[in-house]
């Protein structure tokens, strides 16, 4: 009788252990879309910065060079807002925004859907010479 009390209690346990177990182990989805987010503005302004076909170009390098020996005008300017629609739509992102922050005060360079009533943007910053780029995507 005491042994089947003992494996009744024993199997009692390991079931409340395991739905315990389950219990911390179930993910927020909420959460995960977050981080997801978070790493596409950070991977694609990776892209964008990194160096292209092993050469010491990037593309960030290439934009900031039209616009510096085109002095900001507004041929440089356009000629970088076609190369900037064209190159972030080879990464497949639905809703994004791509503008230089310094130089050409706030400009944005390329953008997809509508930004002004976002609540969750995922957003990156980088550098080149004088030039800062911001990315932002939702």
């Amino acid at each position: 009788m005491f042994i089947i009390d003992a494996v009744l209690v024993v199997g009692l346990f390991l079931f409340a252990f395991i739905v315990f177990n389950q219990a911390i182990f179930i993910q927020d989805s909420h959460y995960s879309s977050e981080i997801k987010d978070s790493k596409n503005a950070q991977d694609v302004m990776e892209s964008l910065s990194g160096k292209i076909n092993f050469t010491d170009k990037t593309f960030l390098g290439d934009i900031s060079t039209i616009l510096k020996d085109g002095k900001n005008s507004k041929e440089s300017i356009n000629k970088v807002c076609e190369l900037s629609k064209d190159k972030l739509s080879s990464f497949n992102l639905k809703n994004y925004r791509f503008s230089e922050t310094n130089m050409l005060d706030d400009k944005v360079l390329a953008s997809s859907g509508e930004y002004s009533d976002v609540d969750n943007v995922s957003v990156a910053i980088r550098t080149y010479g004088d030039y800062s780029y911001t990315l932002s995507v939702w």
